[in-house]
């Protein structure tokens, strides 16, 4: 079973930005090669991470606003938001090994 969080809209605030501790939104969509190379990266990573950090999907071509909110132009973007504010963001995918590294920095700052 996943511990990948699917947001839209609505529930965007709640989940993300009004989430204590380290949040990784993954901006993708459904007619992205890259980003369906990601997802079962991303997915493996909600399992690791569960009770740690939150890993969020959030699929830009049916859930506009959060992307618009957050200057993503280009998917996959993974932002890292801790406390509700954006640290970080990648743009493409990467391997899991160097999103484990950048998700465990943010993750460090923290302990």
């Amino acid at each position: 079973m996943s511990a990948v969080i699917h947001a839209d809209e609505a529930s965007f605030k709640e989940l993300v930005e009004d989430h204590a501790g380290v949040v990784l939104v993954d901006f993708w969509g459904t007619g992205c090669p890259p980003c369906k190379l990601l997802s079962p990266i991303i997915d493996e990573l909600a399992v690791e991470y569960e009770g740690r950090a939150r890993i969020v999907k959030l699929d830009v071509y049916e859930q506009m606003g959060p992307a618009m909110t957050y200057h993503v132009s280009t998917i996959p973007t993974l932002i890292v938001f801790k406390d509700g504010e954006v640290k970080d963001r990648r743009r493409g995918a990467a391997s899991k090994d160097v999103i484990r590294d950048w998700i465990e920095s943010h993750l460090s700052l923290e302990e």
